[in-house]
């Protein structure tokens, strides 16, 4: 009689990370996804000029308030070299000023998250100060600062400043609990709690307040222009609608737009090479 005896069957060994169809469908969808990110603001942009484009076709607004976009970019085209030098001027104006926000903004954001008798001391003060509307201050500015850069770039500060130590002192008081009692159990000092965990930590509530002070940057610049500026798109602005160019102002206007659009997104690219580990660690929508 015949042993029949069944073959073991064979096992398939597992494919190499990175290869089979799962990553091939992860690569694309990442590739979809950049190109999505490319594509749609451009849309985005196209939908708002043709509606722009619309209302102004059909004078639902009056021309003066609202020229074509036809007529701004010509009113661009027309003065390149001096538009250009006055976005120039903003913008230098706009860095800065974010610059001195984010140095004192961080700096009293941790002196608030370090101690609670100065967070009640001086919180009340900070909202007062915010919730004053800024454009109110632009004359006592010139009286106490003259004109020029001194009262734009306090203008800037006054209006950034708030959302950076807002979120600086939200960021340092709300570390994980897993991560502060990891810390108490290594014994760690406080500054070695700060530098290795607190403030890594903090980052990205750190980077919301960023994001939301750097459009602010912009209004607070054009602001100081219309009251202190000798140069600038606020400048530019002003003087155009001043004597019936409001083409030339509203190309003014457009460009203030496309600085704050630009660096917003800088900033973006900052916090993404900056913090790796957040795209990692959240999920995606």
């Amino acid at each position: 009689m015949t042993d029949v005896r069944s073959a073991d069957p064979a096992v398939a060994e597992p494919p190499p990370p990175g290869a089979g169809p799962e990553a091939g469908r992860t690569g694309r969808g990442a590739g979809l996804r950049a190109g999505a990110d490319a594509v749609l603001p451009a849309v985005g942009i196209l939908v708002a000029l043709a509606a722009w484009w619309l209302i102004a076709r059909l004078e639902l607004v009056h021309p003066f308030a609202l020229p074509p976009p036809g007529d701004v970019f010509s009113a661009f085209v027309d003065k390149p070299a001096q538009m250009l030098e006055h976005t120039w001027d903003t913008t230098l104006e706009i860095l800065t000023g974010f610059a001195l926000s984010v140095a004192a903004g961080v700096l009293i954001g941790l002196s608030l998250a370090s101690s609670r008798t100065v967070e009640r001391m001086f919180t009340p003060l900070l909202v007062a100060v915010n919730a004053v509307p800024k454009i109110t201050l632009g004359p006592l500015l010139v009286v106490a600062l003259g004109w020029g850069q001194k009262p734009i770039l306090t203008m800037v500060f006054l209006l950034c400043f708030f959302p950076i130590v807002l979120s600086t002192a939200t960021g340092l008081t709300t570390t994980p609990a897993d991560l502060a009692e990891l810390v108490r159990s290594w014994n760690a000092s406080r500054w070695q709690a700060f530098r290795k965990v607190r403030f890594p930590a903090a980052l990205p509530q750190i980077f919301v307040g960023l994001k939301v002070a750097m459009p602010l940057a912009a209004i607070g610049a054009v602001i100081g222009e219309f009251q202190a500026g000798e140069s600038g798109l606020g400048y530019v602005i002003t003087q155009y609608a001043g004597i019936g160019d409001a083409a030339t102002a509203w190309a003014a206007i457009m460009l203030v737009a496309l600085v704050s659009i630009l660096l917003y997104s800088a900033l973006l690219l900052i916090e993404r090479f900056a913090l790796p580990w957040v795209r990692e660690t959240t999920s995606s929508r």
